[in-house]
C-alpha cells in the first residue's frame, strides 16, 4: 500500500467512554453561549478564595469560561488556557488552547486524557476515569482549531511543545487536584500520553496508552508487511486484496461518481491535486481501514470482484469514506499530517500486486496533505528517543493493543529498564482495543495496576476486586464516532 496514512474516522479511541457513579458534585448548570466566546476568566483571585469549584477553577491566571453544560453526577466545563507559543521563550507568544473538566470532587483522584487531536465539547469519561471514579482534564491538541496561534509558526508543532502544555495544564490544576492523576489517551492521544511521560515522568501517577502505534525506524516498515500477510485468515486476505485490486480496476466509474458526489457536497481537492489522486489514496487504505475499524466476521460482506459497481462504491465509502480525501476532510488534520512528516513517521506498506494500476506512485504521504508553503523537514531521532525510553527509563505505564489492529503492528515494548510497566493485547481486537476487551485475568492485573497508581479503594485492591469503581452511563461512556478516522 504506498505510504498509506490509513485516516479518517479514528476511535481516537474508545477510551474517552464508559461508565458513571458516585455522589454528585453539585448541580450542573449550563452557563454561556457555546459558541467558543469566553464569558468568564481570571480576575487575580487566589484559587483557595472560593469554595465553588468554577470560581476556583477561574482563578487560576489565564483561565477563562467558554462554556459550562449539564452532566449528571458532575460538573462539566468548557474552557480556555492561555499557553506560550514556544515554551522555551515564554514571553514570545501565547494562544488560547481548549480543555475540558469533568469534575467529581477534589478528593478523586484525575485522568488527564487526550485524544491527540480536537477535544470533544460533551461529557465523556474515559476508560480509565470509568475505572477510578475520578475527575476527567480533556485537553485539545495544540495547533487543531480553534488551539492555533494566529499567525501559526508551525516549527512550534512538535512532541516536546505539546507535552509541556500538559504539564503547564497539570501544574495550574494541581493546585485544585491534589490527589493522583494518572494520564490517558488512544491512538495519537495514546502516543501523546507517552511522550508527556517521557518529557515529564513526575506529573503522572501511571499511564495507560490505547493503541499507540510506535514507528521507531520510519525506513523500516517491514513489521507492517508481516502483518498484512499474515492476519486473520488466507481466505480473509484474498477477499481484501481482490477487492482492492477491483477498487482501482473500476477506477474510471468510481472516480466520476465521485466527482458527482464532490459537486453535490462542495468537495474540492486542492491538497492532493485531483478527485481521482484522492481516489488512488483511498483505495491504497482500503485494507488498513478495514482491519482497523472491522473484524474478522466482517470478512464474509468483502465484495466479491464481480459485485455491482453500486455494492462496490457502497464499501469503499463505508470502509475508507470519500469525504476522507477531499480537503474538507484533509485540513482539520493537516496538524497530524505535519507531524506525521517531521517526527512521528508512518507506516509503509508495500503493495506490488497494485503496481500496474497505480497512477501516481508515492502520493500517500504527509507531504500531499500539508500546504506547500508549511515547511517540513523529518527527525529521525525523535522515535527512537521515546522507544529508548519506554524500554530502558519508564516505570507505571500500561499499553494496551488490538491482535487485529495495523497500528499495533509496531507497539510500544517494555525492557529490563522499565519499572511497574506492562503491555497487554487484546485477542481478535482492532483499534478499538481496551482493558475491558483483555482476557480476564489481564483485564483483572490491569485493572488493579491502575487502581493502584490512582490510589483509590484501597479495601478492594486488598481483598483482590478488580471491578471499576463506576456504573455505566450510556451518556457520559459512549464512543464519540466523530473521533473515528483511518489515522492514528
Amino acid at each position: 500500500m504506498g505510504k498509506a496514512l490509513r485516516w479518517l474516522l479514528s476511535l481516537v479511541v474508545l477510551i474517552g467512554t464508559v461508565g458513571a457513579g458516585g455522589a454528585s458534585a453539585g448541580a450542573a448548570t449550563a452557563a454561556g453561549t457555546g459558541n467558543g466566546t469566553d464569558i468568564g476568566s481570571s480576575n487575580g483571585t487566589q484559587v483557595g478564595d472560593s469554595t465553588d469549584i468554577k470560581d476556583r477553577i477561574l482563578a487560576i491566571p489565564g483561565m477563562s469560561l467558554i462554556e459550562e453544560k449539564p452532566a449528571d453526577g458532575y460538573r462539566f466545563f468548557l474552557l480556555n488556557y492561555e499557553q506560550p507559543v514556544d515554551h522555551r521563550k515564554p514571553k514570545a507568544g501565547t494562544f488560547k488552547q481548549r480543555l475540558t473538566i469533568l469534575h467529581k470532587n477534589e478528593d478523586r483522584p484525575t485522568v488527564f486524557f487526550t485524544s491527540g487531536y480536537n477535544m470533544s465539547e460533551e461529557p465523556r469519561r474515559s476508560e480509565p476515569t470509568q475505572i477510578v471514579d475520578g475527575n476527567q482534564v480533556s485537553l485539545e491538541y495544540r495547533y487543531f482549531t480553534p488551539s492555533r496561534p494566529d499567525p501559526a509558526d508551525w516549527s512550534k508543532l512538535d512532541i516536546w511543545q505539546a507535552a509541556s502544555d500538559q504539564h503547564r495544564v497539570h501544574k495550574a490544576l494541581s493546585r485544585i487536584y491534589d490527589r493522583n492523576w494518572v494520564s490517558t489517551g488512544g491512538s495519537k492521544g495514546g502516543m501523546t500520553a507517552t511522550y508527556y511521560r517521557r518529557f515529564y515522568p513526575e506529573d503522572m501517577d501511571g499511564t495507560v496508552a490505547y493503541v499507540a502505534p510506535n514507528n521507531v525506524d520510519n525506513d523500516e516498515e517491514s513489521a507492517y508487511d508481516e502483518f498484512f500477510a499474515s492476519v486473520s485468515t488466507a481466505d480473509c486476505r484474498k477477499r481484501l486484496a481482490d477487492v482492492q485490486r477491483e477498487a482501482l480496476v473500476r477506477r474510471d466509474e468510481m472516480v466520476e461518481r465521485y466527482e458527482k458526489l464532490a459537486e453535490q457536497e462542495g468537495y474540492t481537492f486542492k491538497l492532493v491535486g485531483t478527485a481521482d489522486k484522492a481516489y488512488e489514496v483511498l483505495a491504497l487504505d482500503l485494507v488498513w481501514g478495514f482491519w482497523q475499524y472491522q473484524t474478522e466476521a466482517d470478512c464474509a460482506d468483502v465484495p466479491k470482484p464481480s459485485a455491482s459497481t453500486d455494492e462496490l462504491y457502497a464499501w469503499i465509502d463505508e470502509v475508507g469514506g470519500f469525504s476522507s480525501y477531499a480537503d474538507q476532510g484533509l485540513e482539520p488534520y493537516v496538524p497530524y499530517y505535519y507531524q506525521a512528516g517531521t517526527q512521528l513517521g508512518q507506516p509503509d506498506v508495500a503493495t506490488p500486486e497494485l503496481e500496474d494500476l497505480l497512477r501516481y506512485p508515492g502520493i500517500n504521504t504527509p507531504r500531499s496533505f500539508v500546504p506547500r508553503d508549511i515547511p517540513m523537514h523529518f527527525d529521525k531521532k525523535a522515535m527512537k528517543d521515546i522507544d529508548r525510553w519506554v524500554r530502558k527509563d519508564s516505570s507505571e505505564m500500561l499499553f494496551v493493543n488490538g491482535e487485529n489492529d495495523p497500528w499495533g503492528a509496531e507497539p510500544f515494548r517494555t525492557g529490563k529498564g522499565s519499572e511497574d510497566s506492562y503491555v497487554y493485547t487484546a485477542p481478535g481486537q482492532n483499534h478499538g482495543a481496551a482493558i475491558k476487551t483483555l482476557r480476564e485475568e489481564e483485564r483483572k492485573s490491569a485493572t488493579a495496576r491502575l487502581l493502584d497508581w490512582a490510589d483509590v479503594d484501597s479495601e478492594r485492591r486488598v481483598t483482590g476486586s478488580t471491578k471499576r469503581l463506576t456504573t455505566a452511563d450510556p451518556k457520559l461512556d459512549r464512543p464519540d464516532k466523530s473521533e473515528r478516522t483511518l489515522r492514528p
